[in-house]
């Protein structure tokens, strides 16, 4: 990754661990992550909304150093939208990162480009940092679409915000056909993708904001395979899904920086 860019590691828990468990997960990771790490790296954890009270209150009592992040959120601030947490909602518990456009959001749930690029912009509006996800499908990727698919994805969640809130956010590339299934992109791949989305960035708005933008992989990501990933010279970041569960497996990842120096 380039230096100018600060490396963002989230863990994404999905629809894993009650609030007991949240919270035995912080307080081991931030025992088992030292200073050097922190320095290094930002690191994000994305419970599910019953965790997220507990997860703030560790967080900020004891004073760890992470950010406290959602996978979801509506667009509306208020409303008749039952089962829905509007972005506000997630402010006022000091959330600073928003997942938005996950693949399995897309996918089980129906979310269109303007449901996502909707919430960016409530994201940004509560003055949280959204992650848009953006990735292909297996079919797509043999139909040779990957560049298409995410450049329209891209385009599409992004459209309307100015350079500078660009500049600001994070974009996850996620193909779909690694998530969860054990599958990889090489690390290769994976920069070639996050390569096209920092052009499409270019061409709409300009080169400061795609200097700036973070971009992360997901997808199968473990420790193993991290080191390899991050010294990707448009790999800014890894959104890591089932291995961010552990805290020692967790950590494992965001120590990547150790082996790369």
């Amino acid at each position: 990754m380039a230096t100018t860019r600060r490396p963002l590691i989230s863990g994404n828990w999905k629809m894993h661990h009650n609030h007991f468990e949240a919270i035995q997960t912080v307080q081991k990771l931030a025992f088992v992550l030292n200073p050097a790490d922190h320095d290094a790296v930002d690191v994000s954890v994305h419970p599910p909304f019953t965790d997220i009270r507990s997860v703030q209150t560790v967080i900020e009592s004891d004073e760890m150093r992470l950010l406290l992040g959602a996978q979801h959120c509506h667009f509306e601030e208020k409303g008749a939208y039952t089962g829905e947490v509007a972005p506000g909602m997630l402010a006022k518990l000091n959330v600073a990162l928003v997942i938005v456009g996950h693949s399995e959001r897309r996918q089980v749930f129906g979310e269109t480009d303007d449901d996502v690029c909707r919430k960016v912009g409530a994201v940004l509006a509560n003055g949280m940092t959204p992650i848009m996800c953006c990735g292909e499908t297996q079919e797509e990727r043999e139909a040779d679409a990957t560049e298409e698919r995410v450049t329209s994805q891209v385009q599409a969640g992004l459209a309307g915000l100015s350079a500078d809130q660009v500049g600001g956010l994070v974009v996850a590339y996620e193909p779909i056909w690694a998530i969860g299934t054990g599958l990889t992109a090489t690390p290769e791949d994976a920069q070639a993708v996050c390569r096209v989305v920092r052009q499409v960035v270019a061409d709409g708005w300009g080169q400061a904001a795609a200097d700036a933008v973070r971009i992360q992989y997901g997808g199968s990501v473990k420790p193993v395979n991290a080191p390899d990933l991050m010294v990707q010279p448009d790999v800014d970041g890894l959104l890591v899904g089932g291995a961010s569960l552990d805290a020692d497996e967790f950590a494992r990842i965001v120590a990547y920086h150790r082996l790369v120096g």
